[in-house]
């Protein structure tokens, strides 16, 4: 079977396992307070050009997502987000698990505006409903789109009219960075959000994540909360170790380019050949829609997520590319698409 379902099933990239196995003979104090997490930390805050940050290491997405804001959120607040936002739709309810409502918002380019900020905001008027008080998007979305930096820029505004914070799911910031029509950098980011991540785990290192925190209101006692859901590691030097070597050389941005590249060659060739697509992606997800025959035949070889039922005889798929996606199999899929759809 040939990979086409996510971007994280690989081990890691080479030059990730030659970090690690290079820092292994070494002997680290725990928690965080050895010094190669101190050195990635000071290499990160250079990457964004920002020292006035926090930067915590954690071990995957969603723990990242429900640790941050449930330690940023009082009993009674809320979070905005998109309906296919992923503390919605792919984490088991775990920020509600916290005690925290998702309010969610619909609409057709799977992204928040100031404009369906404020309104959902203002549905809530008195101590009988919950609070909002965080805005939450992913960059790239979770259907491959990104949010400009004027975008950004009004979700700020809106945000500071409010009250509220601005969190960004970053899993695939790697993705949202290099892919074509991006504007932003991690320094425009680190200005405009309270809090982001950025994701390693979809973008070649073995797992772990690293949290952002911007907001000096946010900043104290995070660790406290850390602890108390689990997110402390022990090793942590594995994780800041694993983005030291991921930065050092510019290898988190070439992994996710060379990811985006091969699906936008892929697009191109069905774009070409006359396939629709159910939305519009730069980045390394593509959602094209076929035939439900065309899909039995691609599912014989192919591995790959269904995402959404277009009509009785038409489905989107979902695939994606990773840094680890051989060029030969693309060259194999799209060849295999076009054969298949000649006997429908």
């Amino acid at each position: 079977m040939i990979y086409f379902q996510n971007d994280y099933s690989e081990g890691c990239h080479p030059e990730i396992l030659a970090g690690l196995n290079e820092i292994n003979s070494g002997v680290y104090t725990g928690y965080g307070y050895d010094y190669l997490t101190e050195k990635t930390t000071s290499l990160l805050k250079n990457e964004i050009k920002n020292e006035n940050i926090d930067i915590h290491y954690l071990g995957a997405g969603t723990l990242t997502n429900l640790t941050a804001i449930s330690a940023f959120l009082k009993p009674y607040e809320a979070i905005i987000s998109s309906s296919i936002g992923h503390i919605n739709t792919h984490e088991t309810g775990a920020i509600e698990a916290t005690g925290h409502r998702v309010v969610e918002v619909f609409s057709d380019d799977n992204k928040l505006n100031p404009d369906s900020v404020e309104k959902t905001y203002l549905l809530h008027t008195d101590e009988h409903m919950v609070k909002p008080k965080l805005v939450y998007i992913s960059n790239s979305t979770e259907a491959g789109q990104i949010y400009t930096k004027s975008e950004l820029v009004g979700l700020r505004g809106i945000c500071d009219k409010y009250g509220l914070y601005l969190y960004i799911d970053g899993a695939r910031m790697g993705a949202a960075l290099t892919c074509a029509p991006n504007d932003l950098t991690l320094y425009d980011i680190s200005k405009l959000a309270d809090a982001f991540y950025i994701g390693g785990t979809k973008n070649g290192i073995l797992f772990g994540e690293t949290l952002i925190i911007c907001n000096d209101g946010l900043k104290p006692f995070f660790r406290y909360n850390m602890k108390q859901r689990g997110a402390v590691i022990a090793k942590t030097w594995v994780v800041s170790g694993q983005f030291y070597y991921l930065f050092k050389s510019g290898l988190f941005y070439g992994l996710s380019k060379y990811a985006n590249n091969l699906a936008q060659e892929i697009y191109t060739s069905l774009k070409d050949f006359g396939v629709d697509f159910y939305s519009s992606s730069p980045t390394n997800q593509l959602f094209p829609i076929f035939h439900n025959n065309v899909i039995e035949k691609l599912s014989g070889r192919y591995l790959f997520n269904e995402w959404a039922v277009v009509d009785k005889t038409h489905t989107a798929i979902r695939l994606v590319t990773s840094w680890a996606t051989k060029k030969e199999d693309a060259l194999k899929l799209v060849g295999d698409i076009k054969r298949y759809h000649k006997t429908v």
